[in-house]
């Protein structure tokens, strides 16, 4: 006992216990480090099984200033089919279950900051809560959304008229324009 003692009051002792005590109230004093990720996916879709080609956004993490957790996703549709095909038709933001979430294809992800979430979720808003018939087939569709979404966080998204009705394909061409992403492309 006396030896450990004596080996606890060596100056490189105290040292060395004085270090893991600062570490230790340092780590304790951190916040948790916490964030809401964004995820794009796409659906392939099937005109025999009733469910067309569609993207959309999930959000999924927690709040650091809040804690609040957060599991969402987001697109933009059509209200009715008929109504798309012949002109502009009145929208609607949908929900995926999270059975077809598993589903999808997720392209890639990006974490982002608690302003980047708040300004993201401003913009499901302002697309839900647009007036009259304000989904186009070939303008404001499913992909212009979520385009819109990735521009929101300094994403290249531009939308290719040959890629307005296929979403898979137009996210894996962001992916191209995007390498700093580090994602592949879903095949």
């Amino acid at each position: 006992m006396s030896s450990l003692f004596h080996r606890w009051r060596e100056p490189s002792s105290h040292l060395a216990l004085l270090l893991a005590a600062a570490l230790a109230m340092l780590l304790a004093a951190l916040p948790a480090q916490a964030a809401v990720t964004v995820h794009f996916h796409s659906f392939n879709g099937s005109v025999l099984f009733g469910r067309f080609p569609h993207t959309f956004v999930v959000f999924e993490g927690t709040l650091d200033d809040t804690g609040t957790v957060v599991n969402e996703n987001f697109g933009f549709t059509a209200k009715s089919t008929t109504q798309a095909i012949s002109g502009p038709a009145e929208h609607d933001i949908v929900v995926e279950e999270p059975d077809q979430i598993r589903r999808t294809n997720r392209h890639f992800s990006v974490v982002l900051t608690d302003a980047q979430y708040r300004r993201l979720r401003e913009e499901v808003e302002t697309w839900r809560n647009q007036p009259g018939r304000y989904y186009s087939l070939d303008t404001r569709n499913c992909v212009h959304f979520v385009a819109r979404m990735a521009e929101l966080i300094g994403i290249r998204a531009d939308v290719p008229a040959n890629m307005v009705r296929r979403p898979r394909a137009w996210l894996n061409y962001v992916t191209r324009n995007n390498p700093h992403l580090g994602a592949d492309e879903v095949r």
